[in-house]
């Protein structure tokens, strides 16, 4: 083994140089029953990420797809989780709509607030001023459709899905599925 590749690694793993290199890397997918899969990752080595997806697809029954066949079908946006203890749905969803949101949809415990994701903070910190108790709020790609399906095929793709989730370099994955 060449000298300078033993330094190199006495290096990586001694920190120096830490977050050298890393790109990010979207691998568009489908899994099974043709549900459209989105996963982003942060890397430092393309060709080791791309072997660990390509196992956990062989396992769980998904494929890789060319580039542009399932980014399309997903949209990036603000999602803002909120609770609405104590207030009534009206006075709620007049909050939510004063706050410049773009939409809502209504959840069991309270509503999902949809935004720009460059205006979420935003948002959120308006919702927070008005008494509106915020959970959570993130960007995410939010799919256009989705797809229902039994539970039997459901279940395939959620073990898919949670594999996915569970590689070091994996930092979101976003399907279709309803």
């Amino acid at each position: 083994m060449p000298k300078e590749n033993i330094k190199r690694a006495i290096a990586k793993g001694a920190g120096a140089g830490a977050g050298d290199g890393i790109e990010p890397v979207t691998y568009e997918i489908y899994g099974p029953s043709g549900v459209a899969v989105l996963v982003l990752a942060l890397t430092d080595n393309k060709n080791r990420t791309l072997g660990e997806i390509k196992g956990v697809l062989n396992k769980y029954g998904g494929k890789l797809a060319a580039a542009g066949s399932v980014g399309y079908l997903f949209m990036r946006k603000g999602i803002i989780n909120v609770s609405i203890e104590g207030q009534g749905s009206e006075e709620a969803e007049l909050k939510i709509i004063e706050s410049g949101a773009d939409d809502y949809a209504k959840t069991d415990a309270g509503y999902m607030v949809y935004t720009d994701p460059s205006k979420s903070v935003e948002v959120a910190e308006k919702l927070q001023a008005e008494g509106v108790k915020v959970l959570s709020s993130e960007p995410a790609m939010e799919p256009q459709e989705t797809i229902k399906l039994p539970d039997a095929q459901a279940e395939k793709v959620l073990k898919l899905l949670e594999a996915l989730d569970e590689l070091n370099d994996v930092n979101e994955v976003n399907s279709n599925l309803g």
